[in-house]
C-alpha cells in the first residue's frame, strides 16, 4: 500500500460556512493544504466564486473541477428548478435538496488528486449532527468510503471530518478558534444562490440559528449591511 503524507491535505472547498472552516482548520494542522472545488451544475453556483477567492484570502493552490453528470442525472432541487422542501427524519424522509451519491463522488475525485499529491488526508466538512440528514455525511459512511478508498487506490488515505458532531453554534465557536471569520465573510450558503442571502431558505436558517447560539455576529451579514 502507498504511503502518503501525513503533513499534506486536501480540503474540500464547496464555498460555504463548513468548508471555509475546514480549510482553516486544516492550515493549523498541515505543512502543505491544497483545496478543490466541484461544479456540479447546482443553482447556487455562487459558491464556485467565493471558494476561488477564499482560496486565494487563505493562499492555497485551488483547484476547479467539472462533475455536471450529477445535474444531468437530475432529481433533486439543488440542480432544478423547484420549491425547497425540508424532509421528515421522522418518516424517514430525506429533503428534495439531497443529492444521490454526490459526497461519494465528490471524495473520490479528492482523493484522486490527492494520490497524485501524495496527500494522505482528505478533509471534508460533513456533518451527521447538521439538520438534513443526508445519508452520505454520515460518520458510517465516511468510515466504509475510506476503506473502499484504500483498497481501490491501494493508498493508505484517511477522511478526516471535523464537524461531524459539532452543532452550528459549535462550529462557529470553531471556526473563530481557526482564525476563519475573514474568510467566512465572504462564504456562501444560500441554496437559493443569492447575495445577501435570502435568510429564508433551510442552509440559511440553519446558519443564522448557529451564529446566534454561539453569541457571535455572522461576518457574511455584517458585510452586506457596510
Amino acid at each position: 500500500m502507498k504511503q502518503l503524507d501525513s503533513e499534506k491535505a486536501v480540503v474540500l472547498l464547496s464555498g460555504g460556512q463548513d468548508s471555509v472552516t475546514c480549510l482553516y482548520w486544516s492550515l493549523k494542522r498541515f505543512k502543505q493544504v491544497w483545496a478543490l472545488s466541484i461544479d456540479y451544475g447546482q443553482r447556487h453556483k455562487v459558491e464556485l466564486a467565493c471558494a476561488q477567492e477564499i482560496a486565494q484570502l487563505a493562499g492555497v493552490s485551488h483547484r476547479l473541477l467539472n462533475m455536471s453528470l450529477l445535474s444531468e442525472l437530475g432529481g433533486n432541487t439543488l440542480t432544478e428548478e423547484g420549491e425547497i422542501e425540508e424532509g421528515d427524519p421522522d418518516k424517514g424522509g430525506l429533503p428534495n435538496t439531497f443529492v444521490p451519491g454526490r459526497n461519494l463522488m465528490f471524495l473520490t475525485a479528492l482523493a484522486a488528486w490527492a494520490y497524485q499529491l501524495g496527500a494522505k488526508n482528505l478533509v471534508t466538512g460533513v456533518c451527521q449532527t447538521d439538520f438534513s440528514g443526508y445519508p452520505d455525511c454520515r460518520e458510517n459512511t465516511m468510515i466504509s468510503l475510506q476503506e473502499s478508498l484504500r483498497f481501490g487506490m491501494e493508498a493508505d488515505f484517511e477522511i478526516l471530518t471535523p464537524l461531524m458532531h459539532l452543532t452550528k453554534a459549535e462550529s462557529v465557536h470553531l471556526a473563530k478558534q481557526c482564525d476563519a471569520m475573514d474568510a467566512l465573510s465572504l462564504s456562501h450558503t444560500c441554496y437559493e444562490g443569492q447575495q445577501p442571502p435570502c435568510g429564508r431558505c433551510p442552509s440559511c436558517d440553519l446558519r443564522a440559528k448557529g451564529f446566534a447560539q454561539a453569541g457571535i455576529e455572522d461576518p457574511l451579514i455584517l458585510r452586506w449591511k457596510s
